[in-house]
């Protein structure tokens, strides 16, 4: 009897077995036939169809067995006797001899009868559960020691990627200061060149004017040439044609013009010029009979018999020398966003006035670093500074062009020159404070009178831009130097050249003096250092501080110790006496000026960085 059973929600339809209890009157066997009503339809009934229902069902079961897997042995627990119990014990805990004596005993015991029943039965619960426990509790400490060495080395695995994260975050962060560095670099870089161009537009426009200008002067030399032949001429053929001197009433004999201390061409000149009917001639135009006035302001320069009070006295060597590892860097000033081109220092005072490519020069009180006045003037970079003798005023030099003189107690700027035609490129204050000298690009420099306010002598004689310039302390006499490579001495009364220095393979950036005023040192574009005898005229000592170039050099007071500024941003420490070059470390960037104060306790270095390094 087959039954049927209600199908869940879903549908499907499933057969259930059932037995049949009373007899039947066949003994015939019936085969189960699993019916699948879902994949088999009413009126569609037929063989092949039942056939691969039956198919399908018999590959579900095996596929289902397959899942189920097959089932592991059975394993039955035998309770532990006492004896055995015993005997595992002993075997376990090593006690052989124990474990022979115990089944000698044992068996003797059991074959004489003496053994109760209670004796020899299974060992209780309690015992099998414990060693059970036992058993487990020592894997566990096995797994336990295991997962602690696992954890002992996941530790130190964390310990050692932690140590490689910090260190590559250091690095990280190093290289994006680096970054950062590079490009506030770079962009003061493109501001920087970005203000060369209007100055080469300028340079190169006075270029033209100042080739127009040598055009012009060469045309009227060559006529002035011409006229001069003239007259000559003219004049020759006049006394060939009378046969003897003349003398005109009103004109100079040879003899009285020879006392005056006129040549004889000039004789000639002026005997021909005052001849009566001579074309051409106006005594008004005349330049020979011209009274040059000077101006009623003009200074007279001292006379040149002021002894240098340096010259006696004995400075007691620098810092440098007498401390265990010279000078050492203890302050450090952020004076100006772009480079910083030159350092002054009072002559009487603890000031130091800084002179940048951003147009303006600072003073600062040293060595806290307290700002004191800020100026504002030069329309283009402030190449170099100089105190008055009286500390007063300040001279300054830019790319301007222009040479500027400030008052400190009028808190402003009471003169301009303007009559350089490029650059100036330094200025020096003359010991009297009444004359100031400056050098520029235009390959001159020139004596500027403080009275009367105007150029009193241009120094013309370098064939290349003159690139520093410097008065010999309590005298007229002042020194160039020149990218002609030559070092030259020049008499400030006179404006004319006293003596030229070669020797120099390259363009001299700086030329200074020794407090003493018979030594001269200078520095070149190739790091070349050299010292000149002033009284010898000769070399000293020449001194290789390249590749890079050197920017500025300075006596110590002493004149014992040179520092000198190199573009390897060092600052380059030359000990006369023994020859011996060491170097300070400290600036980020090329290193353009240094200068030592009068005692010689520090000294002080600014550089393209924007910064000033005190040593001391």
């Amino acid at each position: 009897k087959m039954a049927d059973v209600e199908a869940p929600d879903d549908g499907a339809y499933y057969l259930d077995q059932v037995t049949i209890t009373e007899d039947l009157d066949d003994d015939y066997q019936y085969e189960e036939v699993s019916v699948d009503e879902e994949t088999i339809a009413e009126g569609d009934e037929d063989l092949d169809a039942a056939v691969r229902v039956i198919e399908e069902a018999a590959q579900d079961i095996k596929a289902a067995i397959r899942r189920e897997g097959v089932p592991g042995p059975v394993v039955t627990e035998r309770p532990e006797v006492v004896d055995d119990f015993v005997r595992n014990y002993l075997l376990k805990m090593g006690m052989r001899k124990t474990l022979e004596c115990f089944q000698t005993e044992w068996y003797e015991l059991q074959q004489k009868g003496l053994l109760k029943e209670e004796d020899v039965q299974t060992v209780p619960d309690v015992y099998s559960r414990n060693q059970q426990l036992d058993d487990h509790v020592k894997l566990l400490r096995k797994e336990v020691d295991k997962f602690k060495d696992a954890a002992n080395k996941a530790k130190d695995m964390y310990v050692k990627l932690r140590k490689e994260r910090d260190f590559h975050r250091m690095h990280h962060k190093r290289v994006v200061q680096e970054k950062n560095k590079l490009v506030t670099d770079i962009k003061r870089l493109k501001k920087h060149y970005a203000s060369y161009e209007p100055t080469l537009r300028q340079l190169k426009h006075k270029y033209e004017t100042a080739m127009k200008e040598k055009m012009l002067s060469k045309l009227e030399r060559d006529r002035a040439v011409g006229q001069v032949s003239g007259l000559q001429a003219t004049l020759k053929n006049i006394e060939t044609g009378r046969g003897e001197p003349m003398f005109l009433p009103g004109v100079q004999s040879s003899r009285e013009l020879a006392k005056a201390g006129i040549g004889p061409t000039q004789q000639s000149l002026r005997e021909a010029r005052n001849i009566e009917g001579l074309p051409g001639y106006d005594p008004s135009k005349d330049p020979t009979q011209k009274d040059f006035k000077r101006h009623p302001n003009d200074t007279e320069f001292p006379p040149d018999n002021r002894v240098n009070p340096y010259l006696t006295s004995q400075k007691t060597p620098t810092g440098h020398l007498t401390r265990t590892g010279g000078f050492r860097l203890t302050n450090t000033l952020h004076a100006h966003q772009l480079a910083i081109s030159n350092l002054a220092l009072h002559p009487r005072k603890e000031i130091l006035v800084t002179t940048s490519d951003d147009h303006t020069w600072k003073m600062w009180a040293i060595p806290n670093g307290d700002i004191i006045m800020t100026g504002e003037g030069h329309e283009d970079w402030v190449a170099a500074a100089d105190f008055h003798p009286s500390g007063t005023k300040l001279a300054t030099a830019g790319g301007d062009s222009t040479v500027k003189v400030w008052d400190f107690a009028k808190t402003e700027c009471t003169a301009t020159f303007a009559e350089h035609t490029h650059a100036a490129w330094g200025c020096s204050w003359h010991w009297t404070g009444d004359f100031l000298a400056s050098c520029s690009m235009d390959n001159t420099s020139k004596v500027w009178d403080l009275n009367s306010e105007r150029c009193r002598y241009t120094l013309r004689g370098h064939a290349d831009s003159v690139n520093t310039i410097t008065f010999l302390y309590y005298s007229n006499t002042l020194c160039t130097g020149s990218a002609d490579k030559t070092i030259s001495l020049w008499d400030a009364r006179t404006g004319l050249c006293a003596q030229t220095f070669y020797g120099h393979m390259h363009s001299v950036n700086n030329v200074t003096f020794n407090l003493r005023g018979d030594t001269i040192a200078s520095c070149d574009s190739y790091g070349v250092l050299k010292l000149w005898d002033v009284r010898a005229i000769a070399t000293i000592t020449s001194v290789d501080l390249g590749p890079h170039p050197t920017n500025k050099v300075a006596f110590d007071p002493s004149g014992q110790v040179l520092a000198v500024a190199s573009n390897d941003g060092t600052v380059k420490m030359y000990e006369v006496g023994s020859g011996q070059v060491s170097s300070l470390t400290g600036h980020e960037d090329a290193v353009q000026s240094v200068v030592f104060d009068r005692k010689g306790e520090y000294l002080v270095s600014g550089g393209s960085d924007g910064t000033v390094r005190i040593w001391s």
